[in-house]
């Protein structure tokens, strides 16, 4: 079992994990119907309801110009210019309300889309996977948090690694991404250059977690998918979807 910390308010139980994650009636979440539940979708060349607009805006970050960018829903392979020994997946972003505070965790999924085991989950909390394999980096000069891959020593029970941002304290705060914008990850290379990136369009007010995207092995080689959907649960609850067993 793995035992979240909160930034502010201490660890979460289960009483209270249950109270925030509520059922929503929608069955179990998988990455196939994730996609379905983004209904109150904020375009963003629109204005952002949920955002009082007399409320301070929050110091916007420049980011590097995206090389390669996809569109969502986009597959693209990562080596096609032969097998890849590293990868570090780059996130930015900006908020319009300066409430949100987003961070960065990684999944590292088996076969069956479930983690190896409650530590093969990566975030502030648990900096580094039990193989030594993948890293959380913070406080990056260029985008905001880094995960840090070693293909080379990953587990090879790992098939995916799904990358999620996530609004601290959204349900207490009631935050969404629809508070957001300039969301992006960018996948590069161990030598710096850029091998995709994706920019997130879509910014949606009943979601907290968003799964921006995901890198996949498929007939041996890794391979990107530009997801841009979510759900409406914390981290406690990413957690439980991923079978990733939290302590009392």
């Amino acid at each position: 079992m793995i035992n979240i910390i909160m930034k502010s308010k201490g660890a979460l139980d289960r009483c209270t994990i249950s109270s925030l994650n509520a059922p929503n009636g929608r069955g179990v979440l998988t990455s196939q119907n994730i996609g379905t539940l983004n209904q109150e979708k904020i375009p963003e060349s629109t204005s952002h309801p949920s955002f009082h607009p007399n409320q301070q805006t929050s110091a916007q970050r420049q980011f590097p110009r995206l090389a390669k960018p996809v569109q969502k829903g986009q597959k693209i392979s990562l080596e096609t210019a032969g097998p890849l020994k590293s990868v570090r997946a780059c996130f930015g972003w900006n908020a319009i309300n300066p409430q949100c505070d987003v961070d960065v965790s990684a999944f590292l999924l088996g076969a069956d889309g479930k983690v190896l085991g409650d530590s093969w989950f990566v975030f502030y909390g648990q900096t580094e996977s039990p193989d030594q394999s993948t890293k959380f980096l913070a406080d990056n000069s260029a985008d905001c948090e880094v995960i840090s891959i070693n293909l080379q020593t990953l587990n090879a029970n790992v098939k995916k690694i799904v990358f999620v941002l996530t609004i601290n304290e959204a349900l207490q705060k009631n935050l969404n991404f629809g508070m957001m914008k300039d969301v992006y990850v960018r996948i590069l290379n161990e030598d710096g250059s850029e091998l995709v990136s994706f920019r997130m369009t879509d910014y949606y007010s009943n979601v907290i977690s968003m799964m921006i995207g995901e890198i996949y092995r498929h007939n041996g080689a890794w391979k990107f998918n530009a997801i841009g959907n979510g759900v409406a649960r914390d981290l406690s609850g990413l957690c439980n979807l991923y079978g990733v067993q939290v302590s009392d």
